[in-house]
This record gives C-alpha cells, structure tokens and sequence, in this order.
C-alpha cells in the first residue's frame, strides 16, 4: 500500500509539506491583500506583534531577512497604512524605534482570529503528546526553514546538503 513504508511516508509528507507551505502562502497573498498590504509586510506585521515593545529597523531586518535599506521601506509602507509610528527611544533619543499601532494591531488581530477561529478545533482530536510532537515539528520546522532562508541570502547553493542539517 502507497505511503506505509518508510520511502512512502516521506514521499507523502514531501508532497504534502509543498502543498501546505503554498496553501499559506496563497492565504498569506490573500489576507495582505485584504488589508491593503504587501504580503511580507503582512507577515512582518505579524512578527511585529510578537515582539516585547517597539523595535529597531534594524531587529526588523533580522526578522525578516531583509537588508536594511528594504526594512526601512517596509516600516515606509506600514507606516502609510497607519500600522507602524516611529518614535524616538525615550532612553536614547538618538534611536528611532517602530512600534505597531495598537488599534491597527487589534484589528489585525481580529481579522486573524475570524479567519483562524477553526485553527485550534483542527487539534481537537489529539492527545497532549500528540499536541507536544506538533509543536514540535512546527519549532523544528520554524527553525529549518529560517537556516535555510539564510543560505539562501548568503548565496549558498541549494544543493549543498551538509550545510542544511539540524
């Protein structure tokens, strides 16, 4: 039977991992483009709200992977779209921070609690191990896709395999 050995299984979870990274990136697409917004904007945005309090553009740049330059024109865009101020740092007022407008983060929010309201109900069924070995793989994964991400930017080819184990 298809996908019970080993070889099988992965072949499975390699067609279905490229479905579910594009399924949320068109989703992605979707939801910036209903708040008017670029698609990494959106999701710096996302990051943005995850953050303790207001970040350098440079931090935003570290998140994103962007240079600095293209930060500051993605803090430029959330700024247009009333989602970011800049403020001076009141400890150093020679450091300009972002911080997200709270009203505009709530409505962010809102939006993605409607979209994902059936997010959790998908675990319902799972068992706390279950529910642990599936935060798991998404931290794992998480931290994957970023060391990837970085070779990438650094120019690495995407043929080496040695550079690309945890």
């Amino acid at each position: 039977m298809p996908g019970t050995t080993r070889a099988g299984l992965l072949a499975e979870l390699g067609v279905v991992s490229r479905r579910y990274m594009a399924a949320h990136a068109l989703l992605n697409q979707a939801l910036a483009d209903h708040l008017g917004l670029h698609p990494t904007d959106l999701q710096c945005l996302s990051l943005l709200t995850l953050e303790d309090g207001p970040v350098t553009t440079g931090r935003i740049a570290e998140l994103t992977g962007l240079t600095t330059g293209s930060a500051t024109r993605l803090v430029d865009r959330l700024e247009r779209a009333g989602y970011a101020v800049r403020e001076r740092d009141a400890g150093d007022r020679r450091l300009v921070l972002v911080a997200v407008v709270p009203e505009r983060a709530a409505e962010f929010g809102r939006v993605w609690e409607r979209l994902g309201g059936g997010w959790f109900a998908l675990f319902d069924d799972l068992d706390d191990s279950e529910l642990s070995l599936f935060i798991d793989h998404m931290r794992r994964t998480t931290d994957f896709s970023a060391r990837q991400a970085a070779r990438l930017r650094s120019g690495e080819s995407p043929d080496d395999r040695s550079a690309s184990a945890p």
